[in-house]
C-alpha cells in the first residue's frame, strides 16, 4: 500500500471519527475518556451470536438490550477467567467499556445502529463491583470460599467441558447454578441480593467452570442465553502472496470509495437528525396538555412531564420493572404525579388502541384503585422510536413491599414502626375491594395480571391502592382469554396462565392468595435464600397448615399480637393458601375470598393438591437486566414440588 493511500485513508477516518463526536463533550464524558477499559471486545465481531433483535429496525428494544447484555456478559467472564476479578474494576472503567463495546456494535463487520448501548445500559457505572454487590464477593477466589468446595464441585461438573452437549446437560448447568447461588444469598444474609448472587454464578460457570470458556458459542449458549446465529462466520483462508497482492490493490479504491460514501451518508443522517429534533422541539413547543373529550383522562405533553420529573432525573426514579420504569414528578398546578415510561408498550393496535386502553382505565373510580389521570404518546429518536407514558396520582407512602419485608431497604426504614395485624387486615381488604371491582364492578370485566406487592400502593392514610393498570386485559363475558405472551412476575403466576396462557379472574385470585400469604408471613413469593434450594411460599404455608402449624406461618411480628385475634389471623392464612390452589376450580372469586376474610362466610377445608409437573422458570437481574432465561424461552427445568 503506497502511503498516499494510507494518507487518505488516515484522512477520511479522521473526517469519520469527527462525524461521529457529538458536537459537545459533557464533563462525565471527559473524564471517563481517560480511563482504559480492561475487555478484550475482539470477540464481539467473531462470536456467531444472533444481531437480528438489534439489526435496524429495532422493533423490540428490550429483546436487544437483553442480547447485548448476553454478548457483553462474555466478555466479563473472558475477564474473570484470565484475572480472577469479577465485573470491572471501577466506575471510569465501566463506563470506558461500554464505551468500546458501543464501537464494536457500530463498526464493521457488525455495523450496527448507533446509540443502543447508551439506550440499553444508562448508568455507565453498573458493570463496576462493589464488597456489598454479593455477601462481599468480589474475586473468584472469594467466591469459592464463600460458596463452598460442594457447590463450586458441582459447577464444575455440571458446567464443565460438554456444557451444551445436550438439552439436560444444560440444565444440570442450571441445577447446579441454582443451588450455589443460594449458598451465596444465604451467605449474604439479605434476600434481595439473590439475583446479584446468581448474576454471579452465571459468570463463574462461564468463565471457571467451563473448559471452552466464554467466547466458545456452546457456552455462551447455555450460560448466557444467548442466541446463536444460523448463518456461518465469514473464515479467512490462505492463498499466494500474489493473490493477496491483487485483493489488497483492488480492495484499497473501493474502500476509499465506500468510505466517502459512508462520510456523505452520515452528514446527511445527522443533519435529518437535527432538522427532525427542531421540528419536534416546534410542534411539542405548540401543544399543550389537554383533556380528552367525554373522558376523564388528560393527553399530556412530553414537555410538561419531562419538567415535571426534571428530565425524567435518575433522583426523580422511584420504580423500576421489567415494563417501564417510574419517576415522580410535580405538575405546574403543584400536584405530585407518578410518570410511567413504558419500555415496551404491550399494545397490539398502535395508538389507538392505547389511548382507548386508557380511557377506559382512567374513567375507573374506586376507593382501592390508584387513579390514572392519563397519558402521553411522543416520538423519540430515530433509534428508539415511538415512546408511551402514562401518568397516576403519586402515592406518598410507597409501595407495599417497603412494609412487609424485613429486607425492602428504603429511606428512614430503619425507623418505621413494625406493620400491626390491623394495618396488614385493612391493606388485605382494600386489595380484595380492588379486584372485585376489577373483576365484576365492570363490564366487561378487567383482569389485572401482575398483582404483587410491589405494585400495591400506600395513601396518606396507609390505605392500599392497586396500581400499574399497563398490564390490564379487559375480559369477554364467560370466556377465558389465550394469549401468547405472559406477562406478569415469578412466584405470583398462576400455573395455568403461566404454562399455557390460559387467563381467567381466577390467574388475579392466585396472585391475591401469594399476596395474602406475604402479607401474613414476611417471607417473598419466591425464597433463593434457603439452603435446600428454590423454595415458593405457597409449598411452605401449605407444608405448615397441614402439619397444624398455621401459626408458624406469620410473621413474628404478628405472633406477638394478643391471642383474642389469632384465630382471625389463621383464618386469613387459610384464605391466602385457597386463592393460591394450584388448581382453578379449588380457588374463590373475589367476592367469595372477600367474604371469608370479613368473616361472613366459612373457610371450606383446603382440598388436596394435585401432584406436581414442570413450569418453565426464569430469572432477572432488575439492577442490571441481566437473565438467565426467561419464562417462554431456555431449558425446561422440573422443580418438582414448586407448584403444589
Amino acid at each position: 500500500m503506497t502511503a498516499a493511500l494510507r494518507g487518505r485513508l488516515a484522512i477520511l477516518l479522521l473526517v469519520i471519527l469527527l462525524v461521529l463526536r457529538p458536537p459537545v463533550a459533557s464533563a462525565a464524558d471527559a473524564a471517563n475518556s481517560t480511563a482504559a477499559c480492561p475487555l478484550d471486545l475482539g470477540y464481539v465481531a467473531t462470536l456467531p451470536w444472533d444481531r437480528t433483535p438489534c439489526e435496524p429496525p429495532v422493533a423490540n428494544r428490550t429483546a436487544c438490550c437483553m442480547t447485548l447484555l448476553s454478548v457483553l456478559g462474555v466478555g466479563l467472564a473472558a475477564r474473570l477467567r484470565s484475572t480472577g476479578h469479577f465485573r470491572l474494576p471501577s466506575a471510569p472503567a465501566s463506563a470506558a467499556c461500554l464505551v468500546a463495546f458501543s464501537a464494536a456494535l457500530e463498526s464493521p463487520p457488525l455495523s450496527l445502529p448507533a446509540g443502543l448501548v447508551p439506550g440499553c445500559f444508562p448508568v455507565p457505572s453498573q458493570f463496576a463491583i462493589s464488597p456489598d454487590y454479593c455477601a462481599g464477593v468480589t474475586t473468584a477466589a472469594e467466591y469459592a470460599a464463600v460458596a463452598g468446595d460442594a457447590s463450586v464441585s458441582g459447577l464444575n461438573a455440571s458446567c464443565g467441558s460438554d456444557v451444551i452437549a445436550s438439552l439436560s446437560v444444560c440444565t444440570r448447568c442450571l441445577h447446579a447454578g441454582i443451588g450455589a447461588s443460594a449458598r451465596l444469598t444465604a451467605a449474604a444474609g439479605n434476600s434481595s441480593k439473590s439475583q446479584s448472587c446468581f448474576y454471579l454464578t452465571v459468570l463463574y460457570a462461564a468463565g471457571i467452570s467451563s473448559a471452552a470458556g466464554p467466547d466458545s458459542p456452546a457456552t455462551a449458549s447455555c450460560a448466557f442465553g444467548l442466541a446463536l446465529s444460523t448463518t456461518s462466520s465469514p473464515t479467512s483462508s490462505s492463498s499466494s502472496t500474489n493473490h493477496a497482492n491483487i485483493a489488497v490493490a483492488t480492495t484499497i479504491p473501493i474502500a476509499s470509495l465506500l468510505l466517502v460514501s459512508l462520510v456523505a451518508l452520515l452528514l446527511w443522517r445527522r443533519k435529518r437528525i437535527q432538522d427532525l429534533e427542531k421540528r419536534r422541539i416546534q410542534i411539542s413547543e405548540s401543544r399543550r396538555s389537554r383533556p380528552r373529550p367525554n373522558t376523564g383522562s388528560v393527553m399530556f405533553d412530553i414537555c410538561e412531564l419531562a419538567k415535571a420529573t426534571g428530565g425524567f432525573a435518575e433522583r426523580n426514579l422511584i420504580g423500576r420493572g421489567g415494563f417501564g420504569v417510574v419517576y415522580r414528578g410535580v405538575l405546574a398546578d403543584g400536584t405530585e404525579v407518578a410518570v410511567k415510561k413504558m419500555l415496551e408498550p404491550d399494545v397490539d393496535g398502535g395508538d389507538e388502541e392505547f389511548t382507548n386502553e386508557v380511557e377506559i382505565i382512567s374513567l375507573l373510580r374506586h376507593r382501592n384503585l390508584v387513579p390514572l389521570r392519563g397519558c402521553c404518546i411522543a416520538d423519540g429518536d430515530p433509534d428508539e422510536g415511538k415512546q408511551m407514558f402514562l401518568v397516576y396520582d403519586y402515592m406518598p407512602k410507597g409501595s407495599l413491599d417497603q412494609y412487609i419485608f424485613s429486607d425492602a431497604g428504603g429511606e428512614g426504614r430503619g425507623q418505621r414502626p413494625a406493620f400491626s395485624w390491623a394495618q396488614r387486615r385493612t391493606v388485605i381488604l382494600d386489595v380484595a375491594r380492588g379486584l372485585e371491582y376489577l373483576h365484576y364492578g365492570v363490564k366487561p370485566g378487567i383482569y389485572h395480571r401482575d398483582i404483587k406487592a410491589t405494585n400495591i400502593l400506600l395513601d396518606e392514610d396507609m390505605r392500599a391502592c392497586v396500581a400499574d393498570f399497563g398490564l390490564a386485559r379487559r375480559s369477554r363475558e364467560g370466556q377465558s382469554h389465550l394469549t401468547t405472551r405472559v406477562a406478569g412476575t415469578h412466584g405470583y403466576l398462576s400455573p395455568e396462565y403461566a404454562l399455557y396462557g390460559q387467563l381467567t379472574e381466577k390467574s388475579d385470585v392466585y396472585s391475591f392468595g401469594v399476596l395474602v400469604l406475604e402479607v401474613m408471613s414476611g417471607r417473598r413469593a419466591v425464597d433463593l435464600s434457603d439452603p435446600s434450594g428454590v423454595v415458593l411460599i405457597t409449598d411452605w404455608a401449605w407444608t405448615h397448615v397441614k402439619a397444624g402449624r398455621p401459626r408458624e406461618v406469620l410473621a413474628m411480628a404478628l405472633r406477638k399480637e394478643p391471642s383474642s385475634v389469632m384465630v382471625a389471623m389463621e383464618r386469613f392464612v387459610l384464605v391466602g393458601i385457597l386463592c393460591a390452589h394450584v388448581t382453578v376450580a379449588c380457588r374463590p372469586t373475589m367476592p367469595e375470598a372477600l367474604r371469608m376474610l370479613e368473616g361472613d362466610m366459612d373457610v371450606p377445608d383446603l382440598p388436596d393438591r394435585p401432584q406436581a409437573f414442570g413450569q418453565r422458570i426464569g430469572f432477572d437481574e432488575g439492577g442490571s437486566n441481566f437473565s438467565a432465561s426467561s419464562i417462554l424461552s431456555g431449558p425446561l427445568v422440573d422443580f418438582g414440588e414448586m407448584l403444589r
